[in-house]
């Protein structure tokens, strides 16, 4: 397998049983690779599988059909399920549920106390954790005491510290404010630019998915367009027949062409369209 790609996604499909009994698909055969370093929004609605997707990264679930490789470990392979859980981390929607401890910092040094990790090591692994996430001045703080968006970044800290290639993060900001959701937008691109980790962010919020690399958009269990974030927003009628939004300023570039105005339909940030206007 190519050593460049992180996780590949080879005609996965997953089914459940639902409440009537029933077997339903959440995927169908999807096919997908993220190369290492690259930063891949996943965006669709509820219900579209971008979660159960997610899951599958992590070994969290399993396909019924197909595989699913990260950094060519094979999921279904139990001897690789403790390798793959520490080459891709995972953060979730809501902090509460990854913070176990009653201070910060015990809280970061709680995964790597699992992984048998030196004390002198986990020391070091916690202060750069925090210092990446911008929290060492909160290391004696309780963790309950803080906003959502420093919880969601202490829970960002707490995986870093296992030191993972990858991190998956599935709707982290889904429940934060806007002053949060950037505190934990900033801290995920400082992660993939200045740390070289591989983000997968998966959300349903549009302005997250401008600076990705590539944006691969989930419907019915299917990846159905993917792109860079220009290729795909600028796909305009294509995102609303999948009733997702575009950014306001390509939404307001793609209304203005219509009107005849010759403006390229393809700008994402107000920086863009004021250098054009």
């Amino acid at each position: 397998m190519n050593k460049d790609i992180m996780i590949k996604i080879d005609n996965v499909t997953y089914e459940y049983t639902n409440n009537e009994n029933e077997k339903q698909a959440a995927l169908k055969d999807v096919n997908l690779e993220i190369k290492k370093g690259q930063f891949v929004v996943i965006l669709g609605h509820n219900g579209s599988g971008k979660s159960t997707l997610a899951k599958h990264i992590n070994a969290l679930l399993l396909p019924t059909k197909g595989n699913v490789y990260v950094d060519g470990m094979d999921t279904s392979n139990p001897e690789d399920i403790w390798n793959i859980r520490q080459t891709a981390g995972m953060v979730f929607q809501n902090p509460d549920n990854q913070l176990v401890a009653t201070i910060v910092e015990e809280d970061v040094a709680f995964g790597p106390e699992n992984q048998g990790i030196a004390p002198s090591e986990i020391r070091k692994r916690v202060d750069a954790s925090l210092e990446a996430v911008e929290m060492e001045a909160y290391k004696k703080h309780a963790p309950h005491l803080l906003s959502g968006g420093q919880k969601q970044r202490i829970a960002i800290a707490g995986v870093l510290a296992m030191n993972p290639q990858c991190i998956v993060l599935d709707e982290p900001t889904a429940m934060l404010d806007p002053s949060g959701r950037k505190e934990v937008m900033n801290t995920i691109m400082k992660l993939n630019k200045l740390e070289k980790k591989t983000i997968v962010h998966i959300t349903h919020y549009m302005d997250e998915a401008v600076n990705a690399d590539r944006i691969i958009i989930m419907a019915g269990g299917r990846a159905v367009l993917e792109g860079t974030p220009k290729e795909v927003f600028s796909k305009v009628n294509i995102m609303k027949k999948y009733g997702l939004d575009i950014p306001q300023v390509t939404e307001l570039a793609f209304k203005l062409n219509q009107e005849g105005i010759d403006i390229p339909i393809d700008i994402l940030t107000v920086e863009e369209m004021v250098g054009l206007i």
